[in-house]
């Protein structure tokens, strides 16, 4: 590495968020500028270790060492290059991703782990900024058309690598804009839609076709894709959400969290919306159901709307903050995580079980019941929970809103294809193949819900097998090569 002894110099740093006050005004990036010259000094941490095992730890492959050792040395274009050789869009998962990649890292296991997420980003910015990311286009085309359906993290990747193999691809999203997931379902204060919109026009600059307002099944004909095109990829997503058909779930003021976050993601982005189906925090007390990020970002938003008070419900127990025999080092640690919303206000509790919405008598929830558990072992070894005697307790709600994680893609599309589901729900598939030939799946449709990080990796993947399947052999990256060929470059 350039600086041998840089993770015994520098103490891992980070970009500081701007003050909650001030930021709660607001749906912008919460992140401060932070020097390049201080970037650098991050990644002058990253050890010349004999084994990385961040590399494990990234569902794409990063290379991550080399790049760290390129931004100490100031080699912009290099970094960039190792990045974009496992990783399509580091500008996303740079500032979205929760990073297994450190949970992973030698340095980690006696010091805080190298800032790796907030390297990746950097390299990227920098790339746009020196135009070292730009359009390419296939110098030949095989005249083979793809239709991928979706345009999540998922689809885009697909799309990219088989335009990059020269096939003709159309990316067909049902929603009004492209995205998917990135669009509309994550926040603008984790990450800008310009961000989003600056990569899908360089993926159209590249020959990649986008339709948007195409659903499959509703305005758009299965039957004639299959017909027009010599391949169909399904990058759906998951997008059935886990329902709690508890008593009071018909009264007004519960929705999907889904539903609200993609409400917010349309304002900013300047649509007009019916006031009347406005799913609003404002003067409400908030509950939040679901301890994960998509329950997070409720929060955060609650936050930006004016909510009276916001609480959090987790029916698993808290978290530890340090690692256990049950997650030892280079495993995902299970330990006690705070986003940024958190920061900003609310009430977290865990072990709570969620009994009952009650209503006004007017239809409109107002309060909640609930109960506190224990969690326990039971003697098939099973984890199970029971209520705690005397428990019961009722808090205020105005607005409930459910984050309890996705079920599968939604079945409509899987039967308008003849798809086989597997156990659980979600697309059957052979190394990405369905039962279908012609018809693959990657991402949250394939494997169910998941990171962003992951469904890169999926649509990746995916194209190797659709090239495969058109072509007789693919010359694309793999995850497991990736690394051997670049280390053979350097």
């Amino acid at each position: 590495m350039g600086k041998v002894d840089g993770f015994l110099k520098y103490d891992r740093e980070l970009p500081k968020s701007r003050d909650p006050k001030e930021r709660l005004g607001d749906f912008k990036e919460i992140y401060e500028e932070f020097p390049e010259e201080r970037t650098r000094e991050q990644a002058a941490r990253c050890m010349d270790c004999g084994i990385p095992f961040c590399h494990n730890g990234c569902p794409l492959g990063n290379i991550i060492p080399e790049f760290n050792d390129a931004v100490y040395q100031e080699k912009w274009d290099e970094a960039i290059s190792i990045l974009l050789s496992t990783n399509n869009f580091p500008e996303f998962t740079g500032r979205i991703c929760p990073a297994p990649c450190e949970a992973s890292c030698v340095l980690g296991i006696n010091k805080p782990p190298v800032a790796i997420e907030h390297i990746e980003k950097t390299i990227a910015e920098k790339a746009f900024e020196l135009g070292h990311i730009k359009a390419h286009i296939p110098k030949h085309r095989t005249e083979k058309k793809v239709a991928v359906i979706g345009s999540g993290p998922a689809g885009l990747a697909c799309a990219q690598q088989l335009n990059k193999a020269g096939h003709w691809v159309t990316v067909l999203e049902r929603d009004d804009r492209i995205g998917g997931l990135l669009r509309y379902g994550i926040p603008d204060f984790k990450l800008e839609k310009w961000v989003v919109e600056r990569r899908v026009e360089l993926m159209v600059s590249e020959g990649i076709r986008f339709k948007v307002n195409a659903n499959v099944g509703v305005n758009i004909n299965p039957k004639e894709l299959m017909e027009d095109f010599d391949a169909i990829v399904i990058c759906a997503g998951a997008t059935a959400p886990r329902d709690l058909p508890i008593p009071g779930r018909k009264a007004s003021g519960i929705h999907f969290a889904m539903d609200f976050l993609t409400q917010q993601n349309k304002l900013v982005s300047g649509d007009k919306l019916d006031v009347d189906q406005l799913i609003s925090a404002k003067d409400k007390h908030v509950v939040v159901i679901g301890g994960g990020d998509t329950g997070s970002d409720c929060i955060g938003t609650s936050h930006r709307q004016g909510a009276t008070s916001v609480t959090q419900l987790e029916l698993l127990p808290k978290p530890l903050n340090q690692r256990t025999h049950q997650d030892p080092w280079p495993l995902w640690p299970m330990t006690l995580r705070t986003s940024s919303s958190h920061e900003e206000g609310g009430d977290r509790e865990w072990s709570i079980l969620t009994k009952e919405f009650c209503n006004n008598g007017q239809g409109e929830v107002k309060k909640i019941k609930l109960a506190h558990i224990e969690w326990y072992t039971d003697g098939g070894g099973r984890r199970a929970f029971r209520e705690v005697p005397g428990s019961v307790h009722e808090i205020d709600c105005d607005l409930a809103l459910l984050a309890i994680g996705f079920q599968s893609p939604e079945k409509g599309l899987l039967d308008q294809f003849g798809l086989a589901p597997d156990g659980r729900g979600n697309v059957y598939t052979n190394e990405y193949q369905t039962n279908i030939d012609k018809i693959f799946a990657a991402g949250d449709a394939r494997r169910g819900q998941s990171l962003v990080v992951w469904a890169i990796s999926e649509g990746r993947e995916a194209a190797v097998a659709v090239d495969k399947f058109l072509m007789g052999e693919s010359h694309l990256e793999r995850k497991e090569e990736s690394s051997v060929a670049l280390g053979s470059q350097l």
